[in-house]
């Protein structure tokens, strides 16, 4: 047996990207127990980010609707998670000196081990790998609320495949990688806001206004234009908010990529962000109408959580709250507004996750200190801070990189609908009776709906339950009469 010994300096990468070989050296060495071990718990944690966001976005669809979009959740963790390991790893990540965009030297992950990531160097790239998927997912799960109702399943998933290649890969190499020209800039942005929340929010109202708005046929038949629908689902879309201010913990908290004071103080102006957006969207709702609605706490408590990902890591605890607060009455008077730019965007995914993230990249150019960063016990004086510090330049780099990231990805997500559209079959819009009926997926599968009456295809519309077409049933009557008693 050979022998093996522990790892004691890394080899450079360019002669060794494995970090060491496996066989005769110990490369679990060089690393904390504890730093590995919060980053794969969180990485774990953060995972379930994604389906949560479809429990959420199926408890504020109409019934017809949700299991196409909690659908939509698992394509997401699986598609993008596959397209995540082929080659979007390396197009964000790969060592390389391009300002732009990364190359595909470490496409299937090949060679990423043990040598110390380009995040923190605490970690191993395989690991810093593994968190960042989750990252991904969840952003496109983020985004694909905005087919709401009215897009069709399959062009949906490809369009979702396209704005990550050529959205979301490169704003994070942008960003995240040292040789991206944000990241050059000075660009602050802890966990995410440029190329999860702004990214997804401005690409989702692309696709809200390519799509244009949902239609109802009334008892009448009179079409009518329908913009805004109750949650169909409260507990459910309550259980989503749950799992995504839980999971946000393991977002925000592991960004640090160690175990550190840093850790544990984004872990609390997390909370406080949350707790401050919940409860200010709340009296917003209850000035206006009132009452205290559970849709406002939960909206206001995502946006505390979009307003707070890029300041986490760099402001002090006595302004998070605050920071919630601010972001909160942003987005719910862009949500209360957006009328009058004729978007039918029922999940409000551009109100809280563009307009919050960008009103969380401000922030944090206002009230980023240089000694929160200074926690982690890496960072030292490599963050100057923001006008916390009198540093008045990062303001403008902060409007600066928003700006970028919200222009990227309307205009490159129009870009990429139009594009889909004229491909034969992958129009992006389900035809008016498809998106009546709520064909692309159903509860009930074995109801032929050519074969029912018109009193009963009423039913069937009304109780908003989709059939799919072509399936035998020999007794329709009784189907019916279950789809319009479902709850």
């Amino acid at each position: 047996m050979a022998e093996i010994t522990p790892v004691t300096e890394w080899p450079d990468y360019s002669d060794n990207p494995r970090g060491g070989d496996p066989i005769t050296q110990d490369l679990n060495a060089p690393y904390d127990k504890g730093d590995l071990c919060w980053l794969l718990v969180c990485t774990i944690l953060c995972w379930q980010i994604t389906p949560a966001i479809g429990f959420l976005y199926a408890g504020m669809h109409r019934r017809k609707a949700a299991l196409t979009i909690f659908l939509q959740s698992f394509f997401c963790a699986c598609a993008c998670g596959i397209q995540y390991w082929i080659y979007g790893y390396s197009l964000y990540m790969s060592h390389t000196t391009n300002p732009i965009l990364g190359d595909l030297s470490i496409a299937v992950f090949h060679n990423v081990l043990a040598a110390p990531s380009m995040a923190n160097s605490d970690v191993p790239d395989i690991l810093y790998a593994a968190f960042g998927f989750t990252f991904v997912t969840a952003t496109a799960m983020i985004l694909a609320g905005a087919m709401l109702e009215r897009g069709r399943l399959w062009p949906s998933m490809f369009f979702l495949l396209c704005w990550t290649t050529f959205v979301y890969y490169f704003l994070a190499y942008w960003e995240w990688n040292p040789s991206g020209w944000l990241y050059q800039l000075g660009l602050y942005d802890y966990a995410g806001s440029g190329p999860v929340h702004i990214a997804s929010g401005f690409g989702a109202l692309a696709w809200s206004l390519m799509l244009g708005p949902r239609i109802t046929d009334s008892t009448a038949h009179e079409r009518k234009r329908a913009i805004h629908f109750k949650p169909h689902n409260p507990l459910l879309m309550c259980i989503g908010t749950v799992f995504i201010w839980f999971g946000w913990f393991a977002f925000n908290g592991a960004s640090t990529a160690n175990l550190s004071l840093r850790s544990i103080y984004v872990v609390v102006n997390t909370n406080l962000a949350a707790c401050g957006g919940g409860v200010c969207w709340a009296l917003l709702d209850y000035a206006y109408t009132g009452k205290l609605s559970l849709l406002g706490f939960c909206s206001g408590i995502i946006a505390g959580l979009v307003g707070i990902t890029p300041a986490a890591g760099f402001v002090p605890v006595y302004v998070a709250c605050l920071v919630g607060v601010l972001t909160a009455i942003a987005s719910f008077y862009v949500a209360k507004y957006k009328y009058l730019i004729s978007v039918d965007d029922g999940l409000d995914i551009f109100a809280i996750h563009g307009v919050g993230g960008y009103v969380g990249d401000i922030l944090t150019g206002l009230f980023a200190a240089q000694f929160v960063p200074a926690l982690d016990g890496v960072s030292g004086d490599a963050y100057a801070g923001g006008w916390w510090n009198q540093h008045w330049r990062q303001l403008g780099l902060q409007f600066a990189g928003a700006t970028t990231c919200a222009a990227w990805s309307f205009f490159v997500s129009c870009l990429l609908l139009f594009i889909i559209n004229k491909i034969p079959g992958m129009h992006i819009r389900a035809s008016e009776e498809t998106e009546l009926r709520g064909l692309d997926f159903a509860y009930i599968s074995d109801v032929d709906w050519e074969g029912l009456t018109p009193e009963d295809r009423g039913i069937l519309a009304i109780d908003g339950e989709g059939v799919p077409r072509g399936s035998a049933s020999s007794n329709n009557a009784e189907k019916v009469t279950a789809a319009a008693k479902h709850d």
